[in-house]
């Protein structure tokens, strides 16, 4: 989806390095999502239940532009 491709790709470039291994890992979990989910999840369109990914997901948010 490429809506997604444009939150997640300046993340990846500039601030996944700076994750710490363990969020790395909660990263690459969370990518195997389904898309639908991923996006209503970043858009605020429907809350998500894991914490980590809450938590990750506002993270990104924060360093993205959205």
């Amino acid at each position: 989806m490429l809506e997604l491709d444009v939150i997640f790709m300046p993340f990846v470039e500039e601030g996944f390095n700076d994750l710490s291994e363990a969020d790395k890992v909660i990263f690459e979990s969370l990518l195997t999502c389904d898309d639908p989910d991923l996006y209503a999840w970043l858009m605020g369109h429907q809350a998500c239940n894991n914490p980590d990914y809450k938590r990750l997901i506002d993270h990104i948010l924060s360093r993205v532009k959205v």
